[in-house]
């Protein structure tokens, strides 16, 4: 029993001192000091060697003034613990009441720690960091370095370097780490990226496009190739990246993958004439099975993506060729699934595209081989208008796969089949969850469909709307876009000046543009941004507009207008940072 006593007590005083340190933190967050350094106080009287309670004390004290309490308060506890770190805490006590002489005093003392022991420098260039006197943290990684040199504090130099706007020292000291220590690499790039996605101008990009052409030139070592091929894709430059890769293949022929998979980037955005010559490449260059069935299949994808009903009979008898030359195997699985959905939604063929399926079902496939083509099953399923049937598979998928993101595709897939049937409380329920999926395009994804349902719910308890909406999504679905088209038009008379107005103009400019009506669409997305500019599709809008000019049109001067539009009144704008990198480059600021 006083063990069993003894266990309560101890969880009660743990969960009690979780509570009071959560209290504490909430009154800091909210800047309710006084109350925070009451709660921070008992909180360090109970665990007094706790650095983080009296820190925070700490600057409670100095938020509410009391630069005299926390002077004693830090000289007494290095009196006690003799930490470098608190000789920065000083000094920076003195700089809030600007005594800088005598900041800098101790800043000095600090600094001389890492001279006499340079092990002190994480502590001390970490509080330097934390009150932003970088020169100073700068310094003391330096003169650590210096006194020890197998210590490696590159990666903090040069983050520093980027914070003090030494752009050129920040890229040669990243640039070099990654090179000594190739595991770096990764976390070095994702800095320089957003380094490049957040400069104001392209300074920044030339002098690591100019750092990284130099040391390809001066370094014939295949680690430069790699990285100047990651600068390109970042800039969706993919012909530039495809010589980089050429050049690192010649010299290493073992795998073509990485061409691939360039080729695949080059297809999702939209870059079809680099993919046609990446993809190329590797046709020529490759007797790997898979390789070529990978090749092949994104190059008929791009085929079918684009095509005109006059070249479906040419598309069909491709396939059937590309199947007869490599058999109907598991290999060829995604040449049978292409097939199958090119016989169900632009020949309109259900019965045929379903046989194929079934054929591949029959083969040797492993669990996600089996998911895919359910997943293609299900859709002819849905196509076919037979929802339950369709539910059935994708919930198949869900349970062979939980967690994976097929299982959430194929999630998003099932809500959408409760959407189309019209099971707008079911389907919102789905895609509330799905909101939070790992996968950023498909909680995208679902949060667009699930402010849909909900928005026009609460506008029209009927859902009369909202089911005649979701009929003209069905039609686009099935790819009948021409009825689609008389669908929308239909909602925009019938329901004219209601909640779902706006987001039918948009999906009728998106219908327009698959059929290659540009004019047509840009008068939706003008509406849009003239009549629901206070609306959340604005930015979708003035988004879609811009690349319409962009690309199609070739009109930059009216392009460049509204992706200023997102740059400067939608920060918040999913398309924010795609418009305001291809602002710059109609601006020019791309070229070297």
């Amino acid at each position: 029993m006083k063990k069993l006593f003894l266990h309560i007590s101890l969880f009660f005083s743990l969960v009690c001192f979780s509570q009071n340190e959560q209290l504490a933190q909430y009154y800091y967050d909210k800047g309710d000091f006084e109350k925070a350094l009451i709660s921070y106080e008992e909180l360090l009287q109970d665990i007094p060697q706790n650095s983080q309670y009296f820190l925070r004390t700490i600057d409670c004290y100095q938020q509410l003034q009391r630069y005299d309490v926390a002077e004693k308060a830090i000289q007494a506890r290095f009196d006690k613990y003799k930490q470098g770190n608190l000789l920065v805490e000083l000094g920076y006590n003195f700089q809030l009441q600007k005594k800088e002489d005598k900041a800098k005093i101790y800043y000095e003392k600090a600094f001389d720690r890492i001279q006499k022991n340079p092990n002190e420098v994480y502590s001390i260039s970490n509080s330097f960091e934390r009150k932003v006197l970088l020169d100073y943290a700068l310094k003391s990684y330096q003169k650590a370095v210096e006194l020890q040199p197998n210590f490696n504090f590159n990666y903090q130099i040069g983050l520093l370097y980027g914070q003090l706007g030494n752009v050129e020292m920040m890229i040669s000291t990243f640039l070099d780490e990654a090179f000594a220590n190739p595991q770096n690499s990764i976390q070095i790039q994702n800095q320089l990226a957003r380094f490049m996605a957040d400069e104001g101008d392209a300074s920044f990009d030339n002098s690591l496009r100019k750092a990284l052409i130099i040391r390809t030139q001066k370094n014939q070592d295949l680690f430069w190739n790699h990285y100047l091929s990651w600068f390109y894709v970042q800039h969706k430059e993919f012909e530039k990246a495809f010589i980089q890769e050429k050049a690192i293949y010649k010299r290493n022929p073992e795998s073509l993958s990485n061409i691939v998979n360039l080729g695949q980037l080059a297809i999702e955005e939209e870059n079809g004439e680099a993919a046609k010559e990446i993809l190329g490449f590797v046709l020529e260059n490759t007797k790997d099975l898979e390789l070529l069935i990978q090749a092949n299949a994104y190059l008929i994808k791009m085929k079918i993506k684009v095509a005109q009903p006059k070249d479906f009979v040419t598309i069909n008898a491709e396939l059937n060729h590309l199947l007869q030359e490599y058999e109907i195997n598991p290999f060829t699985l995604p040449l049978q699934l292409i097939q199958a959905h090119f016989l169900t939604f632009n020949l309109k063929n259900p019965e045929e595209g379903k046989a194929v399926v079934k054929k591949a079902l029959a083969l040797s496939l492993n669990t996600y081989e089996v998911a895919q083509a359910k997943m293609e099953l299900a859709d002819i399923l849905l196509y076919e208008e037979k929802f339950n049937q369709a539910l059935l598979y994708y919930s198949q998928i869900e349970l062979d796969l939980k967690n994976d993101v097929v299982a959430h595709e194929a999630s998003l897939k099932a809500a959408k089949t409760s959407y189309f049937k019209t099971d707008f409380a079911w389907a919102l329920k789905q895609f509330k969850e799905l909101k939070s999926a790992n996968t950023q395009l498909i909680a995208n994804d679902a949060l667009e469909y699930f402010l849909l349902i909900n928005d026009n719910t609460v506008a029209d308890s009927t859902q009369t709307a909202l089911a005649a909406f979701a009929k003209g999504d069905y039609l686009l679905y099935q790819n009948r876009n021409q009825e689609a088209v008389l669908q929308f038009q239909t909602i925009l008379k019938t329901f004219k000046g209601q909640e779902i107005e706006a987001v039918t103009l948009l999906r009728l400019g998106k219908t327009y543009e698959k059929l290659g009506d540009y004019t047509l669409a840009l008068s939706q997305y003008q509406t849009i941004i003239d009549q629901h500019n206070d609306g959340i599709y604005i930015d979708e809008a003035l988004y879609y507009a811009a690349e319409i000019y962009n690309k199609q049109l070739q009109m930059p001067e009216k392009a460049k207008t509204l992706y200023e539009k997102i740059i400067f009144s939608h920060q918040d704008s999913i398309y924010f940072v795609e418009a305001r990198r291809k602002f710059r480059e109609l601006r020019g600021d791309t070229n070297l």
